[in-house]
């Protein structure tokens, strides 16, 4: 039998070989080769490096592509990060702009009021021409779709009656004082307001004040009593028609937490602003002219010795500001939260006395300062301290 699969050197002697020898050596070998390929072919680990670590192998590798994340997956975060980085700031800076707008309409408001009740004593007829104003706003407004024209029912006028009449003898009180007394003044007095939310909350809503809250009131008493006494310019119409806006301002808190809260059909902050102003200037229309007459006619300006352009244009100027400030106060109010809203109204009243002490030269002495300050202070106190809750008695 010949043997391919093996070459025997040239030097091997064949012709003294043995047959049989030579026959049993062969044997020998084939034995050897097929003891060497079962046991390549029972080894496992043979196996593995003989099919794929060998070059000739025609097994390839082809690695997962899970098992290496594409770079580009950080692009889109960076790219998100970036957007809601420039969004933030844009709200931020539209919130700043607001605020900014708030204080600048309050401050020509208070200026161009107290400018028009020097010139003209008769502050009914004036908050009527406030309103007059912005009921053509808000029409004028709802008739272009600048805003969404609310559908009103009767039974929800017959709630927003309560806090129109409120609203009404809020602002007239507020001209009557102005008229009075210094713009300065009035706005301490104003201060007090925080008084007297909670006392009406806890008579018509059951609303505890908790000891923090008490505790920030005291220096809002004691700071207004302070600057009352120390004021210049004190008349007793102007402090009790400042104390009775107070009043009227938080009964309409309380009315619209204690109303409007039972109707199905709820309305944004400036709709019932603008349907309370509407309101406001058909109930107020007819006790101005009963109580003052019409005042506000070019003949009678004159005949007192008015220069009519300027008593017209700063009236105008004056309603402007009036509904601007108030718009762009609810504008804020649906952006932050009440609290935040309470600290901004605060700085908005040290912003009005300080420009009105400016503008108007009032004279302030250290008492009246420290007086109107220990006020302001508790005001910014109290609108920190009312979100403290009472822990609940335990059972």
């Amino acid at each position: 039998m010949q043997s391919t699969a093996f070459t025997l050197p040239p030097s091997l002697p064949l012709r003294h070989t043995n047959p049989n020898r030579f026959n049993r050596s062969l044997n020998l070998l084939r034995l050897s080769a097929k003891s060497n390929d079962v046991a390549s072919s029972s080894s496992p680990s043979f196996t593995r490096q003989s099919w794929s670590l060998s070059p000739s192998s025609s097994f390839k590798f082809r690695p997962q592509p899970l098992l290496s994340p594409p770079k580009a997956t950080s692009v889109p975060e960076s790219a998100g990060q970036s957007a809601a980085d420039s969004s933030s700031l844009l709200k931020t800076l539209q919130l700043g702009s607001l605020f900014g707008l708030w204080y600048l309409f309050n401050i020509y408001f208070n200026i161009y009021n107290k400018q028009v009740l020097k010139a003209c004593h008769f502050p009914v007829t004036v908050t009527v021409v406030q309103f007059a104003v912005g009921t053509v706003l808000v029409s004028v407004m709802w008739a272009l779709n600048l805003y969404k024209r609310p559908k009103i029912t009767g039974a929800m006028l017959a709630a927003i009656f309560p806090l129109a009449v409120v609203h009404t003898l809020g602002n007239l009180f507020t001209n009557m004082s102005l008229g009075k007394v210094a713009v300065s003044f009035t706005h301490t007095i104003k201060a007090m307001e925080p008084f007297f939310s909670v006392i009406l909350s806890a008579m018509f809503l059951g609303e505890m004040p908790t000891p923090w809250v008490v505790g920030s009131l005291l220096p809002i008493v004691g700071g207004v009593a302070l600057a009352s006494v120390t004021e210049a310019s004190f008349n007793w119409a102007g402090f009790w028609s400042a104390m009775a806006s107070n009043v009227t301002n938080q009964s309409r808190n309380v009315l619209s937490k204690k109303v409007m809260v039972k109707q199905e059909e709820s309305l944004d902050n400036i709709t019932l602003f603008s349907i309370i102003t509407i309101m406001s200037f058909f109930l107020l229309a007819p006790a101005a002219i009963f109580m003052e007459g019409v005042k506000f006619t070019p003949a009678y300006l004159e005949s007192v010795g008015l220069n009519v352009r300027q008593v017209y244009t700063r009236s105008l100027l004056a309603a402007l500001c009036f509904h601007a400030y108030q718009q762009v106060s609810y504008m804020i109010l649906q952006r932050v939260s009440p609290v935040t809203h309470s600290v901004g109204n605060c700085v908005k009243r040290v912003v009005v006395i300080v420009s009105s002490v400016i503008i108007f030269k009032t004279a302030v002495s250290p008492l009246n300062a420290a007086g109107t300050a220990i006020a302001l202070a508790g005001v910014f106190l109290y609108s920190r301290v009312k979100r403290i809750k009472s822990k609940p008695k335990a059972v």
